[in-house]
């Protein structure tokens, strides 16, 4: 099957606690990618996939290079050794002007890097428990909307605060996506709240699937996130979810769904444009 054409593949989510050793989080991504290479096309790796502290100093003195270095031409070997497609939720790595980035990497069933795509939205906000957080003074937000072809159809990416931006996933599906990536280390506290409400709106507002691996438990530097990778259908359907630890789940992706729900909802091809008076 040739890139692009419609087809149906097994997806499984890796659901990671990484913390603040890439040695030891690598370690963890292969021992679950073995396991879910048996039954599965595509793995999905949640965001920060091999470094993740709450401290915005240990997470720029400790990102990698530009180029990924090391830790990115592991993933690739590890996807080339296992012969699956992966989506590496994403790496912080350094850029020329100080911050780092927040880059998801899609690779191929050889190991080639055949998308990245920088995390536009920085998560500046206030927890409910006055937790402040502000990704923007480590970050640089990237500036491009992305996708891909796949041997199955095509991808959207995107990076855990994205969800909150459906101008972003509505730009994606009218580009052509069937199915978008979230990965994410979603804060607990914001979690409970609105993680199943935001992915399954996204799927709803778009019939396109959406594949959201996730972190979970407690990390260094006081970083708690809230697990419960999805894997949600055009329909709104919760088709996989795992719970509060490390672990896989894993789904059939149907994309004729994408297109038969399409038809019965042509939402997309309802978009017009319009002006605002106030």
């Amino acid at each position: 099957m040739s890139a692009g054409d419609v087809g149906s593949f097994r997806a499984a989510c890796l659901q990671l606690n990484s913390g603040n050793d890439p040695e030891a989080n690598l370690a963890a991504v292969r021992r679950l990618a073995g396991e879910a290479a048996r039954n599965a096309d595509f793995i999905f790796v949640p965001e920060y996939a091999l470094l993740l502290d709450g401290s915005g100093r240990v997470m720029r003195e400790r990102s990698f290079p530009a180029d990924g270095g090391a830790m990115l031409a592991a993933l690739r070997a590890l996807a080339s050794e296992l012969g699956k497609w992966f989506l590496v939720g994403s790496l912080t790595v350094h850029t020329d002007e100080g911050r780092i980035a927040n880059r998801s990497y899609l690779i191929s069933a050889d190991g080639g890097v055949v998308a990245t795509y920088d995390k536009i939205h920085m998560f500046d906000a206030t927890l409910p428990d006055d937790t402040v957080i502000r990704e923007s003074s480590a970050y640089r937000p990237g500036d491009r909307a992305v996708t891909a072809a796949t041997p199955w159809g095509r991808l959207g990416l995107t990076v855990c605060y994205d969800l909150r931006f459906p101008g972003l996933f509505r730009c994606l599906a009218q580009a052509g996506a069937q199915f978008i990536t979230v990965p994410s280390s979603f804060q607990r506290q914001t979690g409970g709240a609105h993680w199943h409400s935001l992915l399954r709106a996204r799927a709803i507002e778009n019939g396109c699937y959406i594949i959201a691996p996730a972190m979970c438990g407690d990390h260094p530097g006081n970083r708690q996130t809230y697990g419960h990778s999805l894997i949600v259908d055009p329909w709104g359907e919760i088709v996989a979810e795992a719970g509060e630890e490390v672990g896989i789940v894993s789904a059939t992706i149907d994309l004729a769904r994408v297109a038969r729900v399409r038809r019965m909802l042509p939402s997309l091809e309802h978009d017009r444009p319009f002006t605002l008076s106030s």
